[in-house]
């Protein structure tokens, strides 16, 4: 199967690294991916968002028109990029950010706040991570234990306790939507 994702949000939102974590577990898997940034002209604070593919078949393009599922992480992510997912998708909705219902019906929609949740566990910078868990546990386009092992690998250079931080907000995540 072919996952299409748009992780869209504000600069300083980890967006970029959501999906270079995914894509890395991806890897890890030996699957086929591709990460694409797209940057707004303010970077931190203006939009961010990336197009991540994972397929057990070579990708033919890191260009997504219509993404299998996207993650929002603020009000101008969803506005932009609800219309675009595919009928019978998956939206994934920051709602602690995110105060408005998604418009269609046509698409599963996964309300997940990521915020609270960081800041339960006590570093709003993880809302990314937990997003990310709530992501992969409903997808399952990679296994949990392939993005923990991303999660080491792309915070290599950090200090263990934000790596465990950022693992336990993966688990927190996946828990959120029933994991």
């Amino acid at each position: 199967m072919t996952h299409s994702i748009i992780f869209a949000g504000f600069g300083g939102q980890g967006v970029m690294l959501m999906g270079q974590v995914l894509a890395q577990a991806g890897m890890n898997e030996n699957k086929y991916v591709t990460w694409f940034p797209s940057y707004g002209p303010e970077m931190r604070g203006g939009t961010a968002n990336c197009t991540v593919v994972v397929s057990e078949e070579p990708v033919a393009s890191p260009v997504v028109e219509m993404p299998t599922e996207v993650v929002a992480m603020n009000i101008p992510s969803l506005l932009k990029f609800e219309s675009k997912v595919k009928k019978n998708g998956c939206l994934f909705i920051n709602i602690s950010v995110v105060d408005r219902k998604p418009q269609r019906s046509d698409i599963e929609v996964y309300e997940v706040p990521a915020n609270d949740i960081a800041e339960r566990l006590g570093n709003l910078k993880v809302a990314n991570m937990v997003m990310l868990g709530s992501f992969v546990q409903v997808t399952k386009c990679v296994s949990i234990d392939s993005l923990i092992e991303a999660v080491k690998y792309k915070l290599s250079l950090r200090n263990s306790e934000i790596i465990e931080l950022n693992i336990k907000a993966i688990f927190e995540g996946a828990k959120h939507v029933g994991g």
